[in-house]
């Protein structure tokens, strides 16, 4: 079901600095930051030869990131995402095989313009896992 890895989503207090780190350090090719007001982010991503990075930062007290980073104050690993080729498809046969959507269960459209799901990190070993249409 799953495709390939589309991004590994990492969160950060100032993310500025953060691409600072992947830009000048690293030697990366960075993405602008952009605003996700529907996620309640700023994001930029990392263009790498195989997939993204994508730095999080909160956008506003009540992101979601925010409250992670409440719990993890030197940031950190948030998410991992995977492509799949029908988000609707994926979503039913992972929830009639027990795992649990969050949110109300339907797709919202991500930081790429693609449908994107949310899966409860404890059906996934402890791992919040994204999934965006193909």
């Amino acid at each position: 079901m799953i495709g390939r890895l589309n991004h590994v989503a990492i969160a950060v207090s100032d993310i500025d600095a953060a691409t600072a780190i992947y830009r000048d350090t690293l030697g990366a090719d960075v993405s602008s930051r952009e605003e996700q007001p529907d996620h309640g982010v700023s994001t930029v991503f990392i263009n790498l030869p195989n997939t993204k990075i994508e730095l999080l930062e909160p956008l506003g007290d009540d992101s979601p990131i925010a409250k992670f980073l409440e719990k993890n104050p030197s940031g950190g690993i948030h998410h991992v995402c995977y492509e799949v080729d029908d988000i609707l498809a994926a979503r039913d046969k992972l929830v009639a095989d027990g795992a649990r959507v969050l949110g109300d269960g339907e797709p919202k459209i991500g930081a790429h313009g693609k449908p994107v799901l949310f899966l409860h990190p404890k059906d996934f070993l402890g791992t919040l896992t994204e999934l965006e249409e193909a």
